[in-house]
């Protein structure tokens, strides 16, 4: 039921991403939170 703690960690070692992949995630969020913010502002106004 339980893994032991060195499978664990071996498999923690392979899910490490790079920091071009992080960046790439950090850059994907704050765009589609630009577009989701961005697209609350435009309807607000429009709506007005």
């Amino acid at each position: 039921m339980f893994d032991s703690l060195d499978d664990q960690m071996r498999r923690d070692e392979d899910r490490v991403s790079s920091s071009k992949e992080r960046m790439m995630r950090w850059a994907l969020v704050v765009l589609a939170a630009g577009l989701v913010f961005g697209g609350l502002i435009f309807g607000v106004h429009f709506m007005s």
